[in-house]
């Protein structure tokens, strides 16, 4: 049976148990199980981008909580500042795991590596590689989600157990931005272009009402804001931890997964068209 290229024998679990074409998706966690196990002596990579919401946690969230004392939460009420702040760099966390993963490792594999092009020679397709990039993504989006809400219990940020639900939430998140940064980067000539993801993301990270509500901005600016991609996921994921739930969370879950579907059908047809040549 042909394997994922760079895979050894021992590391397909899979493919001893199922056939590659057994079910939906079956071979698309081959990319996983290919990520995992390269990943097996660089796990540390895996986890770096967890402490950067961690610090900013300790620093903004309990430093300028100890000046700001409360703000305002999503209807009205006075919450404390660090509670505020906390579900907004769990947002932050989720996506840039996502992007970490769907932005430099996938360039490389394409233009580099040429790790694509070997996988193709297996029964594994185009869209079989970009489910399970974005799969993996999610993983490791999913790693800082796990430890940042331990920290968030630790640290006393429970104040409804609706909290459970951005785990899910923090997926979606995961999923829209990953299948949008692995669109983007099939789209990338040189390791410079990545600047201007950099230049997207730093606006993206202090704008989205991570560390103040959107009403101080002007309203031109405020509309603007919140119909970008992380700011829905703040939105989202703040709701739930402070138990603001209701119907008003369906546009925030139904813009993420139309953003991580149509990233999704790009990456497939980018990837089919750069793989074909």
């Amino acid at each position: 049976m042909a394997e994922l290229a760079g895979t050894p024998r021992r590391a397909t679990l899979l493919t001893r148990i199922l056939p590659p074409n057994a079910i939906p998706g079956r071979r698309a966690a081959l990319i996983v199980e290919r990520n995992a196990y390269v990943y097996r002596r660089t796990w540390l990579v895996l986890v770096s981008g967890f402490f950067e919401p961690l610090f900013y946690l300790l620093s903004v969230g309990l430093g300028v909580g100890a000046i700001v004392q409360t703000i305002a939460g999503p209807n009205g009420e006075q919450i404390k500042y660090a509670l505020f702040v906390a579900p907004a760099l769990l947002a932050a966390s989720s996506m840039n795991g996502a992007i970490y993963e769907s932005t430099f490792n996938v360039f490389a594999k394409i233009n580099f590596e040429k790790t694509y092009d070997a996988i193709l020679a297996t029964p594994v397709g185009v869209g079989d590689i970009a489910l399970g990039e974005i799969m993996w993504a999610l993983i490791r989006g999913g790693l800082y989600t796990i430890g940042f809400l331990g920290v968030m219990v630790v640290m006393g940020f429970v104040v409804s157990p609706w909290l459970i639900l951005a785990l899910p939430a923090a997926a979606l998140i995961g999923f829209a931005f990953s299948a949008a940064a692995m669109a983007t980067t099939t789209f990338m000539k040189t390791w410079q272009d990545f600047d201007k993801i950099q230049l997207i993301l730093l606006p993206l990270f202090l704008f989205s009402g991570t560390f103040y509500p959107v009403e101080a901005y002007p309203p031109v600016l405020r509309t603007i804001v919140e119909v970008t991609p992380l700011y829905q996921g703040v939105a989202l994921v703040r709701s739930l931890t402070l138990g603001d739930i209701g119907p008003h969370l369906l546009g925030n879950v139904v813009y993420l997964i139309v953003m991580g579907l149509i990233g999704l059908v790009i990456v497939a047809r980018r990837l089919d068209h750069l793989l074909a040549k």
